[in-house]
């Protein structure tokens, strides 16, 4: 018999389709809710047969069915990335699971901004950091101060290295984009939680520049890492296994 626990992981590829428009659109400053989907080959409108997430690239076999032109593979990988997103929410605490799914959804979104554009929307982030609070509130009203003072803390710190970085060297190192995401994340797993953000994260950006160097990458003190998607990926573990 289905659980409804298992529910989010039927919803998760259609988000996944959503959270694609918003990844291509939101850099682009396209609008997100009226624009209709289309080819972006040759712009023919897409029915809702061709929208079907996963399913729809596999029976088309990635081509568009009106100029034949290939459908980016970034489709798919999304609408699975979020179902993968709700299948380890579901693993690790059903009793939060939308919750859970709603932050990592987001996390996904921006991790893949960055990854892509080196930026994190403040439509993105600044709505987290506000959920958060409003789940911390109603789940745990007792560590509503607990997650505002690490939220603070989270950005007031970021901002401060990336301010101080500036005055030494003359150019940007974080972006406020990092200190936004870094407060949302503090709303959402608190102080402790915070800590373990920032180590984690930072031994994630150490592997991602090490792989990068071992695939022929020059690494220099200017060459720019995407250091939100390592946060995004941080915070939603600590979230999942380090976090009450």
């Amino acid at each position: 018999m289905f659980s409804s626990d298992w529910l989010p992981l039927l919803v998760a590829p259609f988000i996944g389709s959503f959270l694609g428009v918003l990844i291509r659109r939101l850099p682009a400053r396209r609008p997100v809710g009226l624009a209709r989907s289309a080819c972006e080959t040759c712009g023919a409108p897409l029915g809702p047969w061709e929208m079907l997430p996963v399913l729809s690239y596999a029976m088309l076999r990635g081509r568009c069915r009106h100029c034949a032109g290939p459908i980016a593979p970034f489709h798919w990988q999304i609408e699975l990335a979020a179902t993968m997103v709700a299948l380890s929410a579901i693993m690790a605490d059903p009793a939060r699971v939308w919750a859970d799914c709603a932050f990592g959804w987001t996390l996904l979104a921006l991790a893949w901004i960055d990854i892509t554009h080196f930026r994190l929307p403040d439509v993105l982030t600044l709505p987290l950091i506000l959920a958060g609070f409003a789940e911390g509130w109603w789940e745990y009203p007792a560590l509503a101060a607990d997650r505002a003072g690490a939220a603070v803390i989270g950005y007031a710190a970021f901002r401060g290295v990336a301010l101080g970085y500036r005055w030494l060297r003359g150019r940007d190192g974080l972006g406020e984009g990092d200190a936004k995401l870094l407060a949302a994340l503090g709303a959402w797993v608190g102080l402790v939680g915070l800590s373990d953000v920032l180590l984690d994260a930072a031994l994630l950006g150490l592997a991602a520049a090490a792989v990068l160097r071992v695939r022929g990458r020059s690494m220099t003190a200017t060459t720019a890492l995407p250091f939100g998607a390592c946060l995004a990926a941080a915070g939603w573990l600590v979230r999942l296994y380090a976090n009450p």
